[in-house]
């Protein structure tokens, strides 16, 4: 069996993806989407599918398993769910929306069609952050320290908060939810954020420096950097217990406590075990498959969102789920 595979957004993203599914014979791209007329074409006949420059009119026309939301953040319009009831099981790229409410009714909509869902928070599916993962079961985390600090993204787009939401929400998401992934659930976050050294970029209006405490539901206190004033980029993420650490620096996994240090170099391609782990969970049914489903990005959003609104008045900001 293939798995009938549209794409909407065929920008940088969506060609990542693109180049994973192609190799996997167990999907078959019928169509692509993208505003770009001239990128939807290229693609389309590069790669033997129909192209389209009007979602709607894609999941009018193509009999779909899966869809790929590869847009930015401010274009998802009713994407989700109209796909969602015509039961399309659906990967959406990080980050998933900038208005909580909208992406609570499109994850309303996923449950009730009761479709697969995953999104794009790909560190999740490196091996070397597995490993870290299975050795935190079942220990008590006290500090979470994580930074994402890089160069300024030149899409015009990116530098304009109502349509990115800003650095945070958009790019260091990654970072914030691998603090999620591995220490658990934030409920209290207390940002702040400035634009200082970055004035000079037209039509900028999002902070180029930003620092964020946080209360995870366990306990822990956690505190995350990130900016795109340096020339380089670094990422990383630190889990510190009593006589152990465990660090992700970038791909890389060391882990320190009583018996030593050990490192290890991820071996992986994380968006190609990202993309066929969810084809593999369409084709079996098997939801496990999917480290990152929507839900869950959902609640990476809510944090980055709230961190956002905290600069913005001034205060800690609570982190309220469902049913509180």
């Amino acid at each position: 069996m293939s798995v009938r595979v549209g794409m909407i957004g065929v920008g940088g993203i969506g060609q990542h993806h693109l180049k994973g599914l192609l190799t996997d014979e167990r999907v078959k791209v019928v169509a692509v989407c993208d505003v770009n007329h001239e990128a939807a074409a290229e693609t389309a006949e590069r790669i033997g599918a129909h192209g389209y420059t009007s979602w709607r009119e894609l999941l009018e026309v193509e009999k779909l398993d899966a869809l790929f939301v590869c847009v930015p953040p401010f274009a998802h319009e009713e994407i989700e769910e109209t796909a969602a009831a015509k039961g399309i099981h659906l990967f959406v790229e990080k980050p998933i929306g900038l208005d909580i409410q909208k992406v609570n009714e499109k994850q309303a909509a996923i449950e009730k069609a009761g479709i697969m869902t995953a999104t794009g928070y790909c560190l999740r599916y490196l091996d070397t952050v597995q490993e870290a993962k299975a050795y935190l079961e079942g220990k008590s985390i006290a500090l979470v320290r994580g930074h994402y600090l890089t160069k300024f993204v030149t899409t015009p787009w990116w530098r304009e908060m109502g349509k990115s939401g800003g650095q945070l929400v958009e790019q260091a998401t990654h970072t914030l939810d691998m603090m999620r992934y591995l220490a658990g659930d934030i409920e209290k976050v207390y940002a702040q954020m400035a634009l200082l050294v970055s004035r000079d970029i037209p039509n900028i209006d999002i902070p180029d420096v930003t620092s964020i405490s946080m209360v995870f539901q366990s306990g822990a206190l956690g505190h995350l950097d990130t900016c795109f004033i340096q020339q380089d980029h670094r990422t990383n993420v630190e889990i510190l217990g009593k006589d152990f650490r465990v660090m992700i620096d970038g791909k890389k996994v060391v882990i320190m406590d009583d018996e030593g240090t050990r490192t290890k170099e991820s071996t992986v391609d994380m968006y190609v075990e990202q993309d066929r782990a969810f084809i593999t969970a369409i084709l079996t049914g098997d939801r496990s498959l999917i480290l990152s489903p929507y839900e869950s990005a959902r609640k990476t959003l809510e944090v980055t969102l709230a961190a956002n609104q905290s600069a913005q008045e001034g205060k800690l900001v609570a982190i309220l789920r469902k049913g509180e």
